[in-house]
């Protein structure tokens, strides 16, 4: 490619000693001094003034592929696009920007000056080019301090012992597994010995596809079990005390040395951990894999296309397919996204439905009640907690419907997943109000889920009395908490 650069000042010179060797530079300087330290530099130089068409038709101005225009003077870069335009119509011209003037602003100018379309292809301001780059080197400077701080706190726990548990929330989804997966590696890259675990069931299909094509080590294990005990040091992903973990008692809150996640900063979360430990909880991000990524990128770690694929798939999952970024989650995209295994990214995606699974969808289904433009629907006794979500998201498809609540009653809790689409609501406050004082209840402004202990409703006489009371105390509850009346 041809490359003409008007002017060799500082700008110019660098331009084109990048450019040497690849493409074919020619620059066109007016100062004889500069022209002649250029050709001694080994390169091809026209001297004259550039904003003369003799000069640009020495310097080939009909056969160039490029042209690069290097003044900061509003008047010269006007005066040299008209001349250039004159002589090739069609070439692309990349200009400086003066301090003030936009490319729309030059652009304005030419037409109102010469009074016909004078076309300047790209423009680039120095300012705004250093502000950007000063920008970005603060924000790479914010990642590595995190990450740095990780290390540094890794490395002198490593000092006291060899073991890492990391420990994700009770029904643990495709982000909380492949962040616990993407800590883990970091914690073993310093001689760590780790182990994920999780105290309730993966039972959505796409989940338990997510976690056996990628081959994740996962252990399910109980309160007060032999692997919580032995573990001197717990790293918590995706998950926070007194929030969605039910296997740690109150022994166990001491060996919490990490917490890394994207939810907002439960309470009194300083009362359950030892001073000292590494937090690094951003409500701003959404998505617990991005800020995996960010410590994986700073430390520029190897990622396998299995770990890259995981981490990708949690992103997606908890950004609801994309629709949601932070910058965060955008530059972690970015990275993953030429080391993701495609193939079987989609078989994760598109696994066979289980049967419980269709049954629960059929009962939502069935048994959903509409309150206005709210669906509420009661799944019965079921085995399978994830399906509540999915059972959700289908009926929120429905036309009319912005808000649902699906629930069942899995072993001795009542199970609640909700979701909705309605801008006024934040669906997972909503939660909180309803069911907080009753058991737990949270969520994001979209998605949210709660869980309640049987407790008195197993006073009922029969299954049918007990989920009828169930169901009434629940709709009251959560029409009350979205100041709805029922009926």
């Amino acid at each position: 490619m041809r490359v003409l650069i008007l002017g060799g000042g500082i700008i110019g010179r660098s331009i084109a000693e990048a450019l040497k060797g690849e493409f074919d530079v020619t620059i066109v300087e007016r100062d004889e001094l500069r022209a002649k330290s250029l050709e001694e530099g080994g390169f091809r130089v026209v001297h004259g003034d550039f904003s003369y068409t003799a000069t640009l038709l020495k310097a080939g101005i009909e056969n160039v592929d490029l042209v690069i225009i290097t003044t900061a003077d509003l008047n010269t870069i006007k005066k040299t696009i008209y001349v250039i335009r004159t002589n090739n119509k069609d070439v692309p011209i990349l200009t400086v920007l003066p301090d003030g003037v936009t490319l729309d602003e030059l652009r304005r100018q030419l037409l109102e000056e010469f009074e016909s379309d004078v076309r300047v292809d790209y423009g680039i301001s120095p300012r705004m080019a250093l502000r950007e780059a000063m920008i970005r080197t603060v924000e790479m400077i914010g990642e590595r301090k995190n990450v740095n701080l990780l290390i540094k706190h890794l490395k002198a726990l490593r000092e006291k012992g060899d073991s890492l548990l990391i420990v994700m929330h009770d029904n643990p989804d495709p982000d909380s597994i492949a962040s616990a997966a993407g800590l883990g590696l970091i914690a073993q890259t310093l001689g760590f010995k780790t182990k994920i675990v999780y105290g309730g069931e993966i039972t959505h299909h796409e989940n338990r596809a997510f976690v056996n094509l990628l081959g994740i080590e996962l252990m399910k294990v109980s309160r007060g079990s032999y692997e919580l005990k032995r573990y001197p040091f717990i790293a918590l992903v995706d998950c926070q005390p007194n929030g969605n973990i039910t296997i740690l008692e109150k022994s166990d809150y001491e060996k919490i040395q990490v917490v890394i996640d994207h939810h907002q900063i439960l309470q009194n979360l300083s009362d359950y951990i030892p001073r000292g430990a590494f937090l690094d909880i951003r409500p701003d991000v959404n998505s617990s894999s991005a800020i995996i990524v960010e410590y994986l990128r700073g430390l520029n770690l190897e990622v396998t296309p299995l770990l890259a694929t995981a981490l990708f798939y949690g992103i997606y999952v908890d950004t609801k397919k994309f629709s949601k970024l932070s910058h965060v989650d955008l530059k972690a995209i970015e990275y993953l996204a030429g080391k993701v295994d495609y193939e079987l990214l989609d078989k994760i995606e598109h696994p066979d439905i289980s049967t419980e699974t269709a049954e629960v969808l059929a009962k939502a289904i069935l048994h959903r009640r509409i309150y206005k433009n709210i669906v509420i629907s009661n799944v019965g006794f079921i085995t399978n907690r994830d399906a509540l979500a999915e059972a959700a998201d289908f009926l929120l498809r429905l036309e009319g419907i912005n808000t649902v609540l699906v629930f069942g009653i899995v072993d001795d809790s009542i199970e609640i997943s909700a979701r909705t689409r309605d801008v006024r609501v934040n669906i997972g406050a909503v939660m909180r109000e309803a069911f907080g004082e009753m058991g737990s209840g949270g969520g994001h402004a979209r998605a949210g889920g709660a869980r309640i202990r049987l407790g008195i409703f197993t006073l009922a006489k029969d299954k049918n009395s007990l989920l009828r009371l169930v169901e009434e105390a629940i709709t009251e509850k959560f029409l009350e908490a979205l100041k709805v009346k029922e009926g």
